[in-house]
């Protein structure tokens, strides 16, 4: 990957954050260099939902070109269940497997709206991308998978219950 045009960081390193979208926008200020691929969500999960992307990509400027990409799981599954398989079955079943097929899709280009900020045009191309796929958008990050929900994301959920209640 280092010898290819990657831009490698480390997320929870803030310097790192600056100088990725450093690069970001000199790369596309190049009009003669080919388009970034970037995936927002940063983990890829069941086929069902579109997760929540993160938001740096949408705050450099550009024009994103989406792409929705959806697995079709009838001659392999291509995720790994990590509670329910080990790495080596996983791997086993995907290699034995007769074919991992995906539908892609490329989707209109996609501008920040005056008015808008970077989560909100990230959201709105999240909706777009889901649409196309026929998934769920869902409001968390794929950290769940690995960590404990935050203590202010369930204070938050359990004052949205309260006023219902």
């Amino acid at each position: 990957m280092q010898t290819s045009r990657h831009v490698l960081f480390d997320r929870s390193e803030m310097k790192d954050r600056h100088l990725v979208r450093k690069k970001i926008r000199e790369h596309i200020a190049d009009k003669a260099k080919l388009p970034i691929l970037i995936f927002p969500e940063g983990t890829c999960i069941n086929n069902t939902s579109v997760m929540m992307f993160k938001k740096g990509s949408f705050e450099v400027g550009g024009t994103i070109h989406p792409v929705a990409i959806k697995y079709d799981p009838r001659f392999g599954d291509a995720f790994w269940n990590s509670t329910k398989y080990s790495m080596m079955t996983y791997i086993f079943n995907l290699m034995t497997s007769w074919a991992i097929v995906c539908n892609v899709w490329y989707l209109p280009p996609m501008v920040k709206e005056e008015e808008e900020d970077a989560v909100h045009f990230a959201n709105r191309v999240k909706a777009v991308i889901a649409a196309r796929g026929g998934m769920s958008v869902l409001p968390w990050d794929g950290g769940l998978k690995r960590k404990k929900v935050k203590e202010s994301f369930k204070e938050e959920q359990q004052k949205k219950y309260c006023q219902i209640v």
